[in-house]
């Protein structure tokens, strides 16, 4: 694994701008947010109730035997009980829900988000840590909204108040409770300090565990094809123990600091229990402020354990932040034009005119250029093939038409508008791109053929049948109804590829591009293709990339293509004719197969 599929650290464990931009996703629900701030102040008056009652009843009633008067407190007592158990519902309830919209609004801004931006940010982003994005790190937000930003207010009122009450009753007594609060501070920073850093360390392992999964089980067919089951499980058990060991460093802290705080209650009870109980033999402090001063020191720890619980929680939510923000800042690169072109009628004619393109950086290394100088025009309605080895460009130059990549020179064009200046989704509502690769999204058959376009069943049937889709379907348990499971999984390569034909064909493009998308069907069901082709490109620009060049003799014009630059042009015999790189390819393909033995064939190849 390496720092590709990493996380890169946090800086600071605190970003009071990341905070208040986090804050910003609590604006539609003020009103939720204010009503539960209310109960949070009412929650923590109600925790000051019980030891001050506590304290009536003993020094009131219990120390004179007023069993009447101890029935009213009692039922004073329970009455607040009640009352907090109410309150802390309401509370609880309304965090929760304002908690879970906010989820859904940040996981719908990222998605979106992602639908905007370039094919390229994917290339550079593994899909393993975009998935983290919208769905451990919004967590780890949303926890911060439950159960920190709001709640933290609840702890600094308690604590207040329980100080106030507490050097209202005797002031020398609360100044003992605070004696150990020095030793709090100390406990408290060791374990902000370790506990930082071993979750900075989990997060770390949880980003390689991710991108390991996802790897390995996208790639399944190829773990057991070439037998590294063992290896993988070896590899994986060594990044899971890594994952335990940084959260056992995590679980060591709070396994000190927790107990570290309870023995510092104990000593701050001692301490009342020594110097109180001196007091009260003294005459000079009474049993029921006693008890409630006890009371009071039990409660005066527990929102002090809270804040430093919340400063864990916000952490991760500054973490988690910090790489939602860092996504949701970045710009895409595919914009449209202030005023985009969306011409109603489309005819359909393609030009790159001295196009220039590169995956890098531009630079004056003709090496790093992927496409050098390519220029050629397809008028409406005819055809043209590319070819040429893997790597020469071929897909490259699709992906500039369909504008997943823009061009560093030159122009590409469709209907004589530069397509950087189309509206992108009318620019490719009128392409239709076939694949090598089908990818089929869960669903049924059906919606795998229209992906959300309002096309009729008849148009579905018909596109079916006109790749010839429509026997194997209607062989399917419910049809066209047969539920597709995750990638097509269930339906063999060449159905795959029937489907994705008649997925292009029902919304009728006027360009259609087709990337070797008939290599993986069979001899019979590529010629019927080739015959339900003829009839559907009629009326249609087509741009062909083929291996098997049986695919393109009828094609109006054949582009040969060679490390980047279209080295040959023309019909299929004019270059058989010119005996180039064409011919060449061509021998190699089926003549060999006739006249030269095989290890000639891959002599010829090598060459």
């Amino acid at each position: 694994m390496t720092s590709f599929h990493e996380d890169d650290p946090l800086a600071k464990s605190y970003d009071s701008k990341l905070l208040l931009r986090l804050l910003t996703y609590l604006r539609p629900y003020k009103l939720a947010v204010g009503a539960s701030f209310l109960l949070i102040v009412i929650m923590a008056g109600l925790d000051l109730v019980g030891p001050y009652l506590t304290k009536i009843a003993i020094d009131r009633h219990i120390a004179k035997g007023d069993a009447r008067g101890l029935t009213g407190v009692a039922a004073l007592y329970l009455l607040t009980l009640l009352a907090a158990f109410a309150v802390r519902f309401g509370q609880v309830f309304i965090l929760q829900m304002t908690g879970q919209r906010i989820m859904l609004d940040m996981r719908r801004q990222i998605f979106a988000h992602l639908q905007r931006l370039e094919v390229a940010y994917y290339d550079r982003n593994p899909v393993g840590r975009l998935m983290t994005r919208v769905t451990t790190d919004v967590d780890a937000v949303n926890e911060l909204f439950t159960s920190g930003v709001v709640t933290v207010f609840g702890d600094l009122f308690t604590l207040l108040g329980i100080m106030g009450v507490m050097l209202a009753l005797n002031w020398k007594l609360a100044l003992v409770t605070f004696a150990v609060l020095p030793f709090f501070f100390l406990v408290t920073n060791w374990f902000r300090r370790g506990a930082r850093e071993s979750f900075r360390e989990t997060r770390r392992w949880v980003a390689r565990i991710n991108a390991f999964l996802q790897e390995n089980l996208t790639g399944m067919s190829v773990v057991q094809l070439f037998r590294r089951e063992e290896r993988n499980v070896a590899a994986f058990a060594g990044i899971n123990r890594k994952h335990a060991d940084a959260n056992l460093a995590a679980i060591f802290y709070y396994a000190v600091f927790y107990p570290a705080i309870d023995i510092l209650a104990a000593v701050a009870v001692a301490l009342i229990l020594l110097y109180g109980g001196g007091r009260v033999l003294t005459g000079t402090l009474t049993m029921g402020a006693l008890v409630a001063f006890v009371q009071y020191s039990e409660r005066f720890w527990r929102p002090i354990s809270d804040l430093s619980e919340k400063f864990n929680i916000l952490q991760a939510a500054m973490a988690s932040s910090e790489r939602i923000f860092l996504l949701l800042d970045t710009e895409p690169k595919i914009v449209l034009a202030p005023r985009p072109a969306a011409p109603r009628v489309v005819a359909g004619r393609v030009a790159f005119e001295k196009v220039w393109f590169t995956y890098q950086a531009p630079s004056d290394d003709e090496a790093t250029w992927v496409l050098r100088d390519i220029d050629f025009a397809v008028e409406p309605g005819k055809s043209v093939a590319l070819v040429g080895a893997t790597g020469a460009g071929k897909t490259s130059i699709i992906s500039l038409l369909m504008r997943f990549y823009d061009v560093q020179r030159g122009h590409v064009s469709l209907d004589g508008i530069d397509v950087r200046d189309w509206d992108t989704d009318r620019l490719r509502s009128s392409l239709a791109l076939v694949l090598q690769d089908v990818h089929l999204f869960s669903g049924t058959i059906a919606s795998n053929v229209r992906l959300g376009s309002e096309i009729s069943d008849e148009r579905v049937r018909a596109a079916a049948r006109a790749v010839h889709a429509h026997r194997f379907i209607e062989a399917l348990p419910r049809g066209y109804d047969t539920e597709v499971k995750e990638r097509g999984a269930t339906l063999s390569v060449g159905q795959k590829q029937l489907l994705s034909f008649a997925r292009a064909l029902a919304h009728d493009p006027r360009v259609l591009i087709l990337d070797e998308a008939t290599s993986s069907v069979d001899t019979e069901t590529e010629g019927l293709i080739q015959d339900a082709l003829r009839v559907l490109l009629r009326a249609r620009t087509a741009i062909v990339i083929a291996h098997r060049l049986s695919t393109i003799q009828n094609v109006d014009e054949i582009l040969v293509m060679h490390k980047g630059r279209i080295r040959e042009r023309g019909t299929h015999q004019e270059l058989l004719a010119e005996r180039g790189l064409y011919w060449r390819l061509y021998q190699l393909q089926y003549k060999d197969q006739e006249v030269v033995p095989v290890a000639s064939g891959l002599e010829a190849s090598s060459a």
